[in-house]
């Protein structure tokens, strides 16, 4: 209010010796006496000389009463940096740069309610009565007797927070989301099961998530819940590093180690009793990734030692140790607005730990002729595994997936006849989408096993309905 005073003071004193200037030259043009007159003339231009000598002080006090306004601004205003997050705005911006970070943070909770409700026409192991797992198909007829099961459940049903704030770090992003399907020890029930627990700040991260030896968006639009059994699926302990994000992007990870044997023909011996696991590594793997308008490509890799010790003290030395390894290239592919292929092809050794449906890492095999001390070894199994899917949209409101999958195993010789040696798996189905955020949807589903050495297989069949409701809610602040 003082500063607005003064300036309307600066502007009055500014006009006034135009006006003094225009009364007193009347009185000049009327004068006759000259000396009078040049007087008169001398005492205005002292006037107006000490008239902008006031000018020229009032301006300075405005300036001052300006200055601390402005000062602080100039003070605190960083050196030119490369931009880092709204922490290294300038000073001066300080308010709005604190609301534009407010509304870069959130909080979102989502989830799904989703009723499966199916008849299957043969048999598998009771304990996965919901899905389609050709490992877990009969290995001889009637193992799981009889045919002919129908089932309900709500096992697929999911609740998970994220949440993003903006540092000069970059973005913190985290995850916790959990479903009902029960596995380990809580196999077959309806309990709680953690799928995510990570947390991501600017380029690195750590926790529990998709590793990034697989690909997510290989994984079809289905209503069986396990999906693909060649696909590479496996959330797992990690800490990762990205060091590039975006339409080109590279992930590097050390994963937890793990992985599970078969002692095939000589389980039953007493030697193979005091084998067991040593895991001194993390697990190696990482991915590119390139995303275009049309889809995307990425492509994985992974090797991991898989070591095991002898701790009997007896005339044998079974301790042995393999290097797993993995190579993988997936991709997405729109053929048009409403179609999308959804393509996979992995192969590899010692990471069927990391596949969605395939059995154990290490076989046995006829160890060194020349060392009695080692008659047999364990060896690492070769693994393949193809996706092919294909997501059709037929209007806003209907939509299909129709696809196959199969994994292949190279048994080693010496694996029982009966072990697991091919898994086929496929479906098609009809999604209708009423209202948003419902679904409703049937599904034929089709499963197949073939063992290793016996000639024996095994198929499965289901019709499978579902009932599904999603729900999300954003809060920014």
């Amino acid at each position: 209010m003082e500063s607005n005073r003064q300036k309307n003071w600066i502007r009055a004193i500014g006009v006034a010796p135009i006006l003094m200037v225009f009364l007193f030259g009347g009185r000049f043009a009327q004068a006759q006496e000259p000396d009078r007159v040049s007087s008169e003339v001398q005492q205005l231009k002292e006037k107006l000389q000490k008239l902008e000598q006031t000018v020229q002080e009032l301006k300075t006090q405005l300036a001052g009463l300006e200055q601390p306004r402005l000062a602080p601004a100039a003070a605190k205003s960083p050196q030119p940096t490369a931009p880092s997050g709204p922490a290294d705005l300038p000073a001066v911006n300080a308010s709005t740069s604190q609301e534009e970070k407010k509304g870069e943070n959130t909080f979102q909770v989502y989830g799904f309610a989703m009723l499966d409700s199916g008849y299957q026409f043969k048999q598998n192991d009771p304990n996965w009565f919901d899905v389609i797992r050709p490992t877990k198909l009969p290995a001889f007829k009637d193992e799981f007797a009889p045919d002919g099961k129908t089932y309900f459940g709500v096992r697929q049903s999911r609740l998970g927070v994220k949440s993003s704030t903006a540092t000069k770090y970059g973005e913190l992003k985290t995850q916790f989301e959990f479903e009902l399907f029960g596995t380990g020890v809580d196999l077959g029930q309806t309990t709680f099961r953690l799928r995510h627990a990570y947390g991501e700040l600017g380029h690195f991260g750590a926790g529990q998530t998709w590793s990034p030896f697989m690909d997510i968006d290989v994984f079809p639009n289905s209503l069986e819940y396990w999906g693909p059994n060649g696909m590479v699926f496996f959330r797992n302990v990690q800490v990762r590093w990205m060091p590039l994000k975006g339409n080109n992007a590279v992930t590097i990870a050390l994963e937890r180690p793990g992985a599970s044997a078969d002692q095939g023909q000589f389980s039953d011996r007493i030697e193979l009793q005091g084998i067991r696991p040593k895991f001194d590594l993390p697990d190696l793997s990482g991915n590119v990734r390139f995303t275009r308008d049309w889809g995307h490509v990425q492509i994985s890799g992974m090797v991991r030692r898989i070591k095991w010790v002898d701790t009997i003290n007896d005339q044998f030395d079974l301790s042995g140790s393999d290097v797993g390894w993995g190579a993988h290239v997936s991709s997405n592919v729109k053929f048009g607005k409403n179609d999308i292929g959804r393509f996979s092809i992995v192969y590899g050794e010692g990471i069927e730990n990391y596949m969605n449906d395939a059995p154990v890492d290490v076989g046995i095999t006829q160890g060194s002729t020349t060392n009695p001390a080692r008659p047999i070894e364990g060896t690492a199994l070769p693994v393949l595994g193809l996706v092919g899917f294909l997501d059709h949209n037929w209007n806003k409101r209907f939509s299909s997936s129709i696809g196959y999958s199969m994994v292949n195993i190279e048994n080693s010789g010496g694996q029982t006849v009966d072990a697991y040696h091919r898994g086929h798996y496929a479906l098609t189905n009809l999604l209708f989408y009423p209202y948003d955020n419902v679904m409703v949807g049937g599904e034929f589903q089709w499963g197949r096993r073939e063992n290793f050495h016996d000639g024996f297989a095994s198929n499965d069949y289901r019709i499978q309905f579902s009932f599904k409701y999603n729900f999300s809610k954003l809060f920014t602040f």
